[in-house]
């Protein structure tokens, strides 16, 4: 009698275990705190770009000539950065946008970089480097922001 009750009670621990609910693997929201979670998480390009203020050469980013529908997100935290309807031809290389789609999702810091004065964008959540915002935008803003490709993500309209 002792080893049917036994019995019972292991298999009663084994049908608990297989109704608990899987372990939830982790959300955008926790993000790494190392470069190498970061590392781990990007790939290479991504991580250059993003972490290492990269750039991709110009003309070569899947989003250059993209035209659906959505928002453009931040490829290292989700964030939404930009709606499809900010974005323009700019003919400079890399995606262009002339305005964030929320103030203060963009982060600006001063860029004194290979002897130029720009000014740096990333993400203002995760820190991501996306690229840079200039002044001569042709839209009703005058701003450019000048992304590249790999630091983007994107979700389509529904």
């Amino acid at each position: 009698m002792k080893s049917f009750s036994y019995f019972l009670f292991v298999m009663a621990l084994a049908f608990q275990a297989c109704s608990q609910a899987p372990k939830s693997t982790p959300s955008m929201d926790q993000l790494p705190t190392s470069e190498a979670e970061w590392k781990a998480k990007l790939s290479e390009e991504e991580f250059y770009i993003l972490r290492q203020k990269g750039t991709e050469r110009p003309y070569t980013g899947k989003f250059l000539m993209h035209v659906d529908k959505g928002y453009y997100t931040c490829k290292g935290c989700g964030t939404r950065l930009f709606k499809s309807d900010s974005k323009f031809d700019s003919h400079c290389g890399w995606p262009s946008f002339d305005k964030e789609i929320k103030a203060g999702v963009i982060k600006e810091t001063a860029d004194l970089t290979l002897g130029m004065r720009r000014v740096e964008i990333t993400c203002a959540k995760c820190g991501g480097h996306l690229g840079h915002v200039f002044d001569d935008g042709p839209t009703e803003t005058g701003l450019r922001y000048c992304v590249n490709s790999v630091s983007l993500g994107f979700e389509k309209d529904k």
